[in-house]
């Protein structure tokens, strides 16, 4: 399969609805287009909330054409993409029950079911790819893996890319921990987010995206942290001077399918899916590679000005303020110690 071009890339990450998939993909599986009559064995939904152009959706529906011809047309798997089938709590919903079969939420959104699904986004826990997928397609993934499945729901093996969070800035450069003192930040709604700014001694504010070009514009906050691609589409280039590197953040989809559903499927037909789902996700991590290195290049041309921060002052801060023990506490010993062999020692 051919590396996804950069433009149909970044295309997915702009905030109006894509209208179709990249230029050789074919649509047969999504939702709108037509659809060849036939009686598959068994016709599965899965929903997710990105636009159609977005490597996941390109790669997901070349595994659902993969599946349908290696399985003679049993499987058949129609993709709603963008929030079709409704927001992210909806999905989740559906997928439990069986409305849908199946979904792929970010990890911080299925953490709202299963809490230690939102390990990976500790702070400053990954300092790179290499840590992030040694832990996730290893014995960390496989703990998280075992308890999403107590609730009812298949996670496959190898987790889509999300992207790491980066923060930008406007007065300074963020170069150590003590650069983040009293930095008002704009934050996500998310616990884990706000509590590891606070612990930086940080002024977190929990702003919609959409405020967020005005708000750094007009300095109600003073930085922000989102991935690279999604600093370019929004232009905060133009209200943003520096961007630090720090990794402090990473998130990723879990494919998940109902449980009943995947139970239901013969040995033969599982292995076809697996495989071909688990490829899939393996490719997007690809995907997403390219797309950060050239979206880095796009950036410093238009004046961004990177520097890339050592982790190890941002993690003694963390560490000092107590907020490792206290997120340790909450992710239990086990799985704290399956992410430290992974990443090092953190609390």
């Amino acid at each position: 399969m051919n590396p996804l071009s950069r433009r149909t890339m970044l295309k997915a990450l702009a905030a109006t609805p894509a209208v179709g998939l990249a230029a050789g993909v074919g649509t047969a599986t999504l939702i709108g287009a037509p659809r060849i009559a036939r009686a598959a064995e068994f016709d599965f939904k899965y929903g997710n909330n990105l636009p159609l152009t977005h490597p996941l959706n390109v790669r997901s529906h070349e595994a659902a054409e993969r599946i349908r011809r290696e399985t003679n047309g049993r499987v058949d798997i129609q993709i709603f993409p963008n929030n079709q089938l409704g927001g992210d709590t909806d999905m989740l919903s559906q997928v439990r029950s069986g409305g849908i079969t199946f979904f792929t939420p970010s990890a911080l959104v299925i953490a709202t079911l299963v809490p230690v699904a939102a390990i990976n986004a500790v702070g400053f826990a990954f300092a790179d790819y290499g840590q992030v997928w040694s832990a996730m397609d290893g014995k960390l993934g496989e703990h998280v893996r075992g308890a999403i499945s107590k609730v009812g729901l298949h996670a496959f093996e190898k987790m889509w890319d999300n992207g790491f969070r980066q923060m930008t800035s406007g007065a300074k450069p963020i170069q150590t921990a003590a650069d983040m003192d009293g930095l008002k930040i704009r934050v996500p709604v998310s616990p884990l987010s706000i509590a590891m700014f606070k612990s930086l001694s940080a002024a977190p504010a929990s702003l919609q995206f959409s405020e967020v070009y005005s708000s750094l514009q007009t300095r109600i906050v003073d930085a922000q942290e989102n991935p690279l691609p999604i600093i370019q589409v929004a232009k905060l280039y133009e209200v943003q001077k520096y961007c630090a590197l720090s990794n402090h953040i990473w998130d990723g989809f879990w494919f998940i399918a109902n449980g009943r559903a995947w139970r239901g499927l013969p040995p033969d037909l599982q292995k076809i899916v697996s495989t071909a789902i688990n490829d899939a996700g393996v490719q997007q991590r690809e995907d997403i590679k390219a797309l950060n290195q050239s979206v880095q290049t796009d950036l410093q041309s238009k004046g961004l000005a990177f520097n890339q921060p050592s982790p190890d002052s941002f993690r003694a801060k963390l560490r000092d303020s107590g907020f490792y023990g206290e997120w340790k506490g909450r992710f239990g010993d086990e799985a704290w110690a399956l992410l430290e062999s992974a990443v090092g020692k953190l609390a």
